[in-house]
């Protein structure tokens, strides 16, 4: 490992382009701690990388990285981006004139992300109204001070921070390493770690009621479930079912071409992250809805991630997300027809509508799988703060959405530098003769 790190830094061009990514990061991060104009400078200071964030506010946060009780300029982070960028994949498979345009190449996907920028903007001054309306209750800014003039300044500030991180981003994918709104993601959830460790140390080891036998046992244990659930995320993340396509022979003259076998991969978890993204906001939604209809005791439990009613929807929503996303993005009949128009075939399966039906079948199970898994690692943290009295801040990473992108821009990251190095003939990180990352086999 110490051997692959220095020759990462020994090419120049690889060297340049981390350097780079870390750059911008950082310029992300420093944009956190810039207030917006009429925020109490002193609730600000205290919210600044604060573990406290509860309720939507807190959800949403852990998920994208942003820090909507936080008062500064970049309080939305990327997420109204995220949000348009989604809308417009679904899009895409469900308006003839978007598909179209998707299907032209790099210009029809240019003129698509030029429609999410302007959604991204409208998204913007949604979602600031809305944050702003919950500051008072975190001391960033008084009732009375809400005035027209300062939601205005407000909402152009916090609309200029989210378009900064979204160029950035863009910054990060061109110039440096890795995918630039993944690692803008990633780094927020990260960034929230330290404010974590630090509530556990205050819990156990500060104060009075300090208990040093239990707080080493705790941070053992934190630290030995951390390790195990990413092993396991790994694991399933890059699991695999392996289709075998065996290719007809091809005879001309007297050379004979084909005739090999090779492997179809299906990924076990083929929706990722996802059907958990899709299922927060609308359980929040119906937070919000019962509330309005004077139900508190269900708001309370959809809004805080709390409760039977709430966990039997997350479960349900997951499981559905996962078959719709799986649906959408993996077309059977297309791909039976692509294997049978290459002249090639599942051994034991009839080309056409039997490939067809076969694939969907394992593709179902394998999505059940899959959904599985989703459900284990988003429903990990309530599970262990029912259990214990430690903060659900702090479970947070010992599963949910956030462990789950984290992991995997990890892994992407991963493999796009052994990519470099195994290009220019060095050793990737597993080692000489290991080769790239690969998924595992699911059977």
């Amino acid at each position: 490992m110490i051997e692959s790190v220095r020759n990462v830094f020994s090419i120049p061009e690889l060297k340049k382009k981390i350097l780079m990514t870390v750059g911008i990061l950082a310029v992300y991060r420093i944009g956190f701690a810039i207030p917006i104009p009429g925020v109490n400078f002193g609730a600000f200071l205290e919210n600044l990388g604060a573990g406290s964030q509860g309720g939507i506010a807190g959800i949403l946060g852990a998920v994208t990285g942003a820090a909507m009780t936080g008062g500064s300029l970049f309080s939305l982070g990327i997420m109204p981006y995220i949000s348009a960028s989604i809308i417009f994949s679904l899009l895409q498979k469900v308006v003839p004139a978007l598909e179209e345009m998707a299907k032209e190449g790099e210009s029809g996907q240019k003129r698509i992300n030029q429609y999410a920028r302007y959604v991204t903007v409208l998204l913007c001054v949604v979602q600031s109204f809305w944050v702003i309306g919950t500051w008072p209750q975190y001391d960033l800014v008084s009732p009375e001070a809400l005035t027209p003039m300062f939601y205005f300044i407000a909402i152009l500030s916090m609309t200029a921070g989210t378009i900064f991180v979204m160029w950035l981003g863009e910054q990060i994918s061109e110039k440096g390493i890795g995918n630039g709104i993944s690692l803008l993601i990633m780094a927020g959830i990260v960034a929230r770690m330290p404010a974590a460790m630090g509530l556990i140390l205050n819990q156990y080891f500060g104060g009075e009621s300090a208990n040093v036998a239990m707080g080493t046992v705790v941070l053992l244990g934190f630290a030995v479930a951390f390790m195990v659930i990413v092993a396991g995320t790994v694991f399933i993340t890059q699991g695999q079912r392996r289709i075998p396509v065996q290719h007809a022979k091809h005879v001309r003259g007297r050379k004979v071409a084909g005739g090999t076998r090779s492997y179809m991969p299906l990924k076990v978890n083929h929706a990722g992250v996802m059907p958990v993204i899709f299922a927060s906001p609308l359980l929040l939604f119906l937070g919000m809805l019962f509330s309005g209809i004077g139900l508190p005791g269900m708001a309370a439990q959809f809004q805080n991630g709390t409760g039977y009613l709430w966990a039997l929807s997350f479960v349900g929503l997951i499981f559905f997300f996962s078959y719709f996303w799986t649906g959408l993005y993996f077309n059977p009949e297309e791909t039976a027809k692509n294997i049978k128009e290459y002249g090639s075939f599942i051994p034991g399966i009839r080309p056409g509508k039997k490939t067809a039906e076969y694939m969907q079948k394992i593709m179902n199970r394998i999505t059940l799988a899959g959904a599985a898994f989703l459900t284990a690692i988003a429903m990990l943290p309530s599970i262990i703060f029912a259990a214990t009295n430690i903060s659900q801040f702090v479970t947070g990473f010992l599963g949910g959405t956030g462990l789950l992108i984290v992991v995997g821009v990890s892994l992407d990251l991963v493999q796009t530098i052994e990519s470099h190095l195994l290009m220019r003939h060095y050793d990737g990180f597993m080692g000489a003769g290991a080769g790239a990352i690969r998924g595992r086999r699911a059977r």
